[in-house]
């Protein structure tokens, strides 16, 4: 049982906001979702301990979202308290090749800064519509790039709210994979090694790697990014596309016939809708192929 005044005495003395029945739809860039108990932008790593600790000890269900992007957000809602990522909670540092975000930094944020201070080797990250610390949580990728190419250390909370360091050889990184997902940590800041670069070449491959994504991906539509993870052997869009997929909808919710890859909300889309046409693609995909997919995003209910 959540007590919201004894929770906002909390928040209001660590400098949190929180908000009653937010609506999870305006939190995730699917804008799919009911609305959670509470949510709360957290606003340092001390004040995110604190109130995992407390979410603990009351034995209240809680989550942790950045901009929502990787998540497929229950109809139902969420009957437990939203750890929220983003502004408050965002600030970026650079020291002379490392850059230091904390985890609700936007990682095109990021990446503009090291392109501002002459630094290379985010390039192909840049438009991927996350938050760093959601970011080094799957090992986001793109293009030939991932997380795991620019990480070097990593500040987070475990289970018991302690907060900790790792280095990213003990972060068992791999396609969007890591420790934190495994040992239910929470990601507080991030940083990455970078190399020096030319500026403007540095801005001309990123602007070059958004107009390859305008291009390719149904960016005008709400999403949660690729839908499938990539089967061993295959790609789920080529998969998808060879069983003549593109188009299928489900109320709302429809497999792109810009990139087969993305479930798209057209309009009004439900969780309910989503679900039912990932599961409609992974068994025909299955019967056709052999292959199976897996889904990408997290199912937050």
């Amino acid at each position: 049982m959540i007590d919201i005044n004894e929770l906002t005495e909390i928040c209001n003395r660590l400098n949190c906001k929180v908000i009653a029945e937010a609506d999870l739809s305006d939190y995730t860039t699917f804008k799919i979702g009911g609305a959670c108990r509470a949510l709360i932008d957290v606003c340092s790593a001390e004040s995110t301990a604190e109130l995992l600790r407390y979410t603990v000890k009351n034995n209240i269900k809680y989550a942790v979202i950045g901009r929502g992007s990787n998540i497929i957000a229950s109809d139902n809602g969420f009957d437990g308290i939203i750890l929220h990522f983003g502004s408050a909670f965002s600030d970026i540092s650079v020291n002379d090749t490392s850059i230091t975000a904390q985890a609700g930094a936007m990682l095109s944020a990021v990446c503009r800064k090291a392109q501002e201070s002459g630094l290379s080797g985010m390039e192909n990250l840049f438009g991927i519509p996350g938050t760093v610390g959601g970011a080094l949580y799957m090992n986001a990728g793109a293009y030939g790039s991932e997380m795991k190419d620019i990480a070097v250390s990593a500040e987070y909370i475990d289970e018991n709210g302690d907060i900790n360091t790792i280095s990213s050889d003990d972060m068992d990184l791999s396609y969007r994979h890591s420790i934190f997902a495994e040992k239910d940590c929470i990601i507080t800041s991030v940083t990455m090694n970078l190399k020096k670069g030319n500026p403007d070449s540095i801005k001309s491959a990123m602007n070059e790697c958004m107009q390859k994504r305008a291009s390719k991906q149904p960016l005008e539509y709400a999403s949660a990014g690729s839908t499938f993870k990539r089967p061993k052997g295959s790609y789920a869009s080529l998969l998808i596309e060879q069983c003549g997929l593109k188009g299928l909808s489900v109320g709302g919710a429809e497999v792109s016939t810009k990139h087969s890859g993305f479930v798209i909300n057209k309009g009004g889309a439900t969780c309910a809708d989503v679900l039912e046409l990932c599961e409609k693609v992974r068994t025909v995909v299955n019967e056709k192929t052999g292959y199976i997919l897996e889904l990408e995003p997290v199912i937050l209910k």
